[in-house]
């Protein structure tokens, strides 16, 4: 059967009543020939997103009508691979020692993209062996940063990596991370490697059809709109970070695929110390 991943509007509602709901929807399943697997809550914006194996979009939303009455606002239908690329886990987590619910995860994610500037030239410059090696030097690097920061690797790109985190804050200490760490490589190596960076943030089903569409999107854009060695961040990031200091207002930029002019900011890494 199709997985379908959806998303409820419950500002209003607390934990406790989601997981309960949550139960319900358990109890109700086999009716149906469904299987829940597994829900996120953000409690600080009021929306719930449930992951479930079903037949069609129409027979998930009978059970939740059935089981409860909170029925879905959307519904996309996702990849499981996907999803733990992008979220972690696709099953419920255990309730830790003692308590009766586990602590559920918002489901909002900071998706981060690198990319190694010039590296078509650079391959036609020193030949496939030597500039896979360099881009293995910038997996390594960005792999590093990763682990330290709590990110994940969604995916390799060829020439760059797209990450996702829990948090915003993290994200943006990785990418400045990933940065120091390739002036410091720059600094010893002929052939110095050059990297920009995009980031935005969202929760998984927003417009579209795709799992995280518009924040990949957008991060994946300003990641192409930057210069080498620059991080470019949506204002989604600086609103969620809510540090002025650490960002620049770069400029309202028309971006591939949004139709109004996008409000960028770059990240003031430079001054920070080598590692």
């Amino acid at each position: 059967m199709p997985i379908f991943m959806d998303r409820h509007d419950l500002r209003g509602m607390t934990a406790a009543e989601i997981a309960s709901a949550h139960k319900l929807d358990l109890a109700t399943q086999e009716l149906y020939g469904v299987k829940f697997l597994t829900y996120w809550f953000d409690d600080r914006r009021g929306t719930a997103f449930c992951l479930v194996d079903a037949p069609d979009k129409d027979v998930a939303q009978r059970v939740h009508h059935e089981a409860h009455g909170h029925v879905a606002g959307e519904i996309i239908e996702v990849s499981l691979a996907v999803v733990e690329a992008f979220l972690g886990r696709i099953q419920d987590p255990e309730p830790p020692i003692g308590t009766e619910n586990p602590e559920m995860d918002a489901g909002h994610r900071t998706i981060m993209f690198t990319d190694i500037v010039g590296s078509t030239s650079m391959t036609e410059r020193l030949g496939d062996k030597s500039a896979t090696e360099l881009v293995r030097a910038h997996d390594s690097i960005v792999h590093r940063c990763l682990a330290r920061s709590g990110g994940r690797e969604v995916k390799h790109t060829g020439d760059g990596i797209m990450a996702s985190f829990t948090s915003a804050a993290d994200a943006v200490e990785c990418a400045m991370a990933v940065q120091r760490e390739f002036r410091a490589f720059n600094s010893g190596n002929p052939e110095p490697l050059h990297v920009r960076i995009g980031l935005d943030c969202g929760e998984p089903v927003a417009d579209g059809n795709d799992l995280f569409g518009s924040t990949v999107q957008l991060a994946a854009r300003l990641c192409s709109a930057a210069s080498g060695d620059q991080i470019l961040v949506s204002e989604n990031i600086c609103r969620e970070c809510g540090d002025a200091g650490a960002f620049l207002r770069s400029r309202r930029r028309r971006l591939k695929g949004f139709s109004q002019l996008v409000s960028s900011f770059e990240c003031t890494w430079a001054g920070s110390q080598t590692p």
